[in-house]
């Protein structure tokens, strides 16, 4: 091959490739983990066949497995989600995204892991989690008028640097507009917007992602079980989210789930689905609903875990009442559940929340002598300010009060028998502005 004819063919490669950049939308993200199977996600912009390639590290791609062929579509905003099943327990996979049978070349590093067999062999191992709640991406022309409400988005670098196994998603991960609100058009414009930000590519692709939901990526502001286009927000979660599943298999709605990472329980619950109005004078007051709530207690008690991690959208154990804090508008439900964690003896439960625009760590101790803990961590890119002056909440640890945007870093660590927690929160830049250890009783 002569020098015109091989630059030529330089010249077809890369316009293919460029061809082939310019149909990714958002994505390539990870979703949940498991020993045989990893989800893996991506939004193109416009119909095409997606399919991901993967290989262990350090083999060589062509000795690549492929997952199934997909065409995305218009009716879910052009998303896809593929399964890694050709995989073995405790393995790191080198992965690229095809679309249209062409690879899609990016400039940062494309990985996943699967949790290892460590159960009855050894000790677990460590990992590390990433949390955070309340994420704004500014629209200037559906933002309302006046200084912008979202900033500082280098914080997802930030978070990408620390290299988490895992990151939890605490609800208001975008924020609904009033433009779109009513409509499935509008509801898949937010999450496309969001997901779409640049800063965020590099973290959706090499950790692994887990979400739950609060009001303002369910509905309008404070929105509960009465709005009306809940199936639409639903609908839109499933698509743009890589949870091991969405709701309970005997409760219909609801984005209720479970998964295991190593050693470690995490409960991921609906505070919106189901949830009383909060100024309703009668009728019943709860925010999780009689089956959701039972089926927690279940699951807390039947749980071996060394530290249960219940996630939920809003705070728990704060005893202000106000805003839309457990102790407010349905204290006699915050009351049932505690009472249930004490009643049925069960210890290590730590509340992982969000929702309040503001970082604080708030402890109990029952009468049985065990510590609940509520971590709260707000916001990620939304506003910040923190609570005002006449809010005092008798639980809070003392020092641990954030009134910046930050996140949360959960790393577990040591022996089966003597697991540790170490709790940190960080600044925008990665800073670490506060930081806890326990250890599992």
């Amino acid at each position: 091959m002569n020098r015109f004819s091989l630059l030529c063919l330089l010249i077809g490669i890369a316009i293919q490739a460029s061809a082939q950049s310019e149909l990714l939308q958002s994505g390539p993200m990870l979703g949940y983990s498991e020993m045989k199977e990893v989800l893996l996600w991506v939004q193109t912009t416009e119909s095409a066949n997606v399919q991901f390639a993967y290989w262990p590290e350090g083999e060589s791609a062509k000795k690549a497995n492929l997952t199934d062929a997909v065409k995305t579509t218009a009716s879910n905003a052009f998303t896809a989600k593929l399964i890694a099943n050709q995989v073995e327990p405790g393995m790191t996979y080198d992965y690229e995204l095809r679309i249209n049978g062409k690879a899609v070349k990016l400039d940062y590093a494309t990985q996943f892991k699967t949790q290892p067999l460590w159960q009855y062999r050894v000790d677990p191992p460590p990992f590390s989690m990433a949390i955070g709640s309340c994420s704004y991406i500014n629209e200037e022309e559906y933002d309302r008028p006046g200084r912008p409400y979202g900033g500082q988005y280098e914080i997802f670098t930030s978070i990408h640097k620390k290299q988490p196994d895992a990151m939890l998603w605490l609800g208001d991960n975008f924020y609904l507009r009033e433009a779109d609100w009513y409509t499935m058009t509008g509801i898949q414009h937010r999450y496309t917007h969001t997901r779409s930000l640049p800063e965020l590519q590099p973290l959706l692709a090499s950790t692994h992602h887990y979400a739950i939901w609060d009001d303002h990526d369910f509905g309008p502001n404070d929105s509960n079980r009465s709005f009306i286009h809940k199936d639409k927000t639903l609908v839109a979660f499933e698509d743009f989210w890589g949870n091991p599943t969405f709701g309970l298999p005997d409760m219909e709605g609801g984005i209720t789930t479970f998964f295991q990472y190593h050693d470690i329980d995490f409960f991921l619950l609906d505070n919106r689905y189901f949830r009383s109005p909060n100024y309703r004078e009668s009728g019943e007051r709860t925010i999780l609903g009689e089956e959701q709530l039972e089926w927690l207690i279940d699951a807390l008690s039947t749980s071996r875990a060394n530290f249960k991690m219940v996630c939920i959208g809003g705070q728990v154990l704060n005893t202000y009442a106000g805003y839309e804090n457990y102790a407010n508008h349905h204290a006699a439900e915050r009351a049932y559940l505690l009472e249930q964690i004490e009643a049925e003896g069960i210890r290590n439960v730590i509340f992982l929340t969000g929702d309040r625009h503001h970082t604080e760590l708030s402890q109990y101790t029952n009468a049985q002598g065990n510590i609940i803990y509520d971590l709260t961590v707000s916001p990620l890119t939304a506003g910040f300010g923190g609570p005002s002056d006449e809010e005092v909440n008798r639980l809070r640890e003392e020092g641990t009060l954030v009134r910046q945007r930050n996140f949360g870093l959960l790393e577990f660590s040591g022996p089966r028998q003597e697991r540790q927690l170490k709790m940190t929160v960080c600044d925008t830049e990665g800073k670490e502005l506060w930081s806890k250890t326990i250890i599992s009783e």
